[in-house]
């Protein structure tokens, strides 16, 4: 029964949920559905309706009102609206025919007249909008009314001459009636622009801008954005979309009616609003609006097929989109409260009664007052110094909250100052051959910075796991580190499913969403090579630099990955069933590891961890500061050799002075002690230890030192 339960919470179905409603492309869903529903009710009520030649016409049929919906598209994801679209549509149509038939001017010099048009009508919404600040709905109605009546007394006037207009020519014929690859010209060049409206405004500066500024216009002026000529630019290309959907539908009819484009730019509209873009702005994509467009074609074009009377196409068509806007406004709204809800998924975990840590117990864990001997450095000078570190000249390097790593010169550190800013949260260190320091960064991946204080970019990203939904391929929580003789760099990331500031909810679940991972400097190649690991943290090379030593802090376990050696590729358990959730691990001078805990385990908690529907009703009902949480009012560190043997510890009850004690370094007899949460860094005299030992030198300067010794050796032999 235990090892069905196991399972059934390992691979929970509210996992998988969790994962599929996170997806970004879950997110249009409903009109994406509605459009499958749209089309394959037309395929069962009209016959032939799936024949190729049918669907080379409606794909024919649908580009430029395509190329409309775009257009609308991009002025509301702006933070607008453009109602000029169906006008401005109608006047392209008009002057396509008109400069090319009529004046006979040449096809590229046509081309360039129209979309100079379209520019320009946009320019005019745009400038209005942007600089002279009136109202989008306004304003491009007003210009709908001039450009409609415009239009309309030119189509009056050129009556005749349109009707008696000649052949356009080849390029003409081609774009209006011709086939790319079997598909009609029109719809090709929506494929080929749409991809490249996609990238434009998801990848490209200019169209990241104008989803900024549709999204927070306060927020995308405090970061620096020209918010006048984003908002412009969107109108322009607005414009020049729609005249180019104008250019299309002449090409396509070779003819201009009063009542050409009337409508569209409702259709447009609601076509974007089905599609999920959100009229308040900053929040869709291309793709979405080009879903809606085709559900409203769909809808057009197959009830005109089964010769449904026009007024009520209309209505079945108002009826059908006000349902599912209503729908879909409902489930964007909805998606992410109940993601929120099913989201924590926590799974069965099973823990034996840990080792006393009784002050009389006998064992190594047994509590002492050995840290409270510490002398505090930097007190109240830094803040959360997750990770310390020290270079061959004794200064003392540590990590900020706000993102920098901070110096404290040698030998008094008393001496501050800011040796490198990174950002994000940097959390373990190390330091490689070339003293460069090599940083984990939570949220932003594995950063270096250089003896002359240049910050650079290790890695960000490694190999994604293509049989999970979530995509794992960007680091999420880089956490810690260390460095292997042959220069490559193993590291863990503790969670793939939340961020540093939700960290503790990883805990709440207890499964694996964490991975050991190493990049090699040398390929540039970054790969995992253990997954689905409960909160890996602390990571440590062995002392002979053949396999690696990693902490399970949820599981309160060591484990040692083989590099080298008959094991090479194995991960075995090598400390179990600590009383405490293991940080992180460094080496000591006696060629054993030191061992930061960061919590103390409770027999309430290990009761709850064996109970994982409490956990979710915990989570869900009851308020974040009173959820139940590991013991972190004590300081503990203990240390362990290669065997696993727990040999000593050293605490701090209540947590006096280094409460949830992440890290330490031992540094010339003595350790260096960092905390996530603390104000100081610790300082405790080891008695007994060597007093030139450094870490330093432990990595890198033994084989420096070794290389005339092994000379020598070979002279005399």
């Amino acid at each position: 029964m235990s090892s069905l339960r196991r399972f059934w919470y390992r691979h929970s179905p509210q996992l998988f949920l969790s994962e599929l409603l996170e997806k970004r492309w879950m997110e249009p869903i409903v009109p994406f559905i509605l459009m499958c529903v749209v089309f394959a009710a037309f395929f069962l009520l009209i016959p032939g309706y799936t024949s190729w030649v049918n669907l080379r016409q409606l794909m024919r049929d649908f580009a430029e009102q395509a190329f409309v919906a775009m257009a609308m598209a991009v002025a509301v994801l702006a933070g607008g609206i453009d109602l000029s679209v169906g006008a401005v549509f109608a006047m392209a149509n008009f002057l396509a025919l008109y400069l090319l038939e009529i004046l006979g001017l040449p096809f590229p010099v046509m081309v360039a007249g129209v979309l100079l048009f379209g520019a320009a009508v946009g320019a005019v919404n745009g400038g209005l909008i942007a600089y002279a600040k009136t109202r989008p709905f306004l304003t491009t109605m007003v210009v709908l009314i001039i450009v409609r009546a415009s239009y309309n007394k030119l189509t009056a006037a050129f009556t005749g001459e349109l009707a008696s207009a000649g052949e356009g020519g080849d390029a003409w014929d081609f774009l209006g009636s011709g086939y790319v690859l079997g598909i009609p010209t029109n719809m090709a060049c929506l494929i080929v622009i749409g991809l490249a409206a996609h990238i434009f405004l998801t990848r490209l500066r200019p169209g990241l801008h104008i989803m900024a500024v549709g999204s927070s216009r306060k927020a995308a002026r405090h970061a620096g954005i020209d918010i006048k000529r984003a908002l412009f630019s969107a109108y322009v290309i607005s414009g020049v979309l729609t005249a180019f959907a104008g250019i299309l539908y002449a090409a396509r009819q070779n003819s201009s009616g009063t009542d050409t484009g009337v409508g569209w730019e409702v259709n447009a509209l609601a076509g974007v609003v089905l599609g999920g873009i959100s009229l308040a702005g900053g929040r869709g994509t291309i793709a979405r609006a080009l879903i809606g467009a085709v559900i409203i074609f769909l809808l057009i074009n197959g009830l005109v097929q089964l010769g449904t009377h026009g007024s009520l196409t209309t209505a079945a068509i108002g009826f059908i989109l006000l349902a599912a806007v209503g729908f879909n406004v409902k489930w964007i709204k909805n998606k992410s409260k109940v993601l929120q809800k099913i989201y924590v998924s926590p799974t069965l975990v099973e823990f034996r009664p840990p080792p006393s840590i009784a002050r009389d117990a006998g064992t190594a864990f047994a509590e002492n007052d050995r840290l409270h001997a510490a002398e505090a450095i930097a007190l109240d000078r830094i803040e959360g110094p997750e990770d310390v570190i020290l270079d061959r000249h004794d200064n003392l390097y540590t990590v900020n909250r706000n993102g920098s790593i901070i110096r404290f010169l040698a030998p008094g550190y008393e001496a501050r100052e800011e040796f490198a800013r990174i950002g994000g949260r940097p959390l373990g260190m190390a330091m490689d051959r070339d003293e460069n320091i090599i940083v984990c960064v939570a949220g932003m991946g594995v950063y270096g910075v250089r003896p002359d204080r240049t910050v650079f970019k290790v890695t960000d990203e490694t190999n994604r796991s293509w049989l999970r939904l979530k995509d794992d391929s960007r680091l999420y929580l880089a956490d810690d580190l260390d460095i292997a003789p042959d220069g490559k760099i193993y590291f863990s990331e503790a969670t793939i499913r939340y961020d540093l500031a939700d960290w503790a909810l990883d805990g709440f679940e207890g499964r694996g969403n964490g991975r050991l991972i190493c990049h090699d400097p040398a390929t540039g190649r970054t790969r995992t090579i253990l997954k689905n690991l409960a909160f890996p943290n602390g990571v440590c090379l062995a002392h002979d630099g053949r396999a690696v030593l990693w902490a399970s802090t949820w599981l309160c376990r060591i484990y040692r990955y083989w590099l080298a050696g008959e094991k090479a590729g194995t991960n075995e358990l090598l400390v179990d069933n600590l009383p405490g959730y293991p940080d992180n691990i460094n080496r000591a001078s006696d060629g054993c590891y030191w061992l930061a805990m960061v919590g103390i385990r409770s027999p309430v908690y290990d009761l709850a961890m064996a109970d994982p529907g409490f956990r979710v009703r915990m989570v869900k009902q009851i308020p974040p500061d009173e959820w139940l949480c590991p013991g972190i009012n004590f300081g503990c560190i203990v240390k362990f050799d290669d065997s696993g043997t727990v040999r000593e510890s050293l605490w701090d009850p209540g947590g006096r002075s280094h409460p949830t004690i992440t890290s330490m370094r031992e540094h010339k007899g003595h350790l260096y002690i960092g905390g996530l949460e603390n104000n100081r860094i610790g300082r405790l005299r080891l008695p007994g230890a060597d007093p030139d030992w450094t870490s330093w030198n432990s990595y890198w300067g033994r084989t420096e030192a070794a290389a005339p010794r092994r000379a020598r050796l070979e002279r005399v032999g």
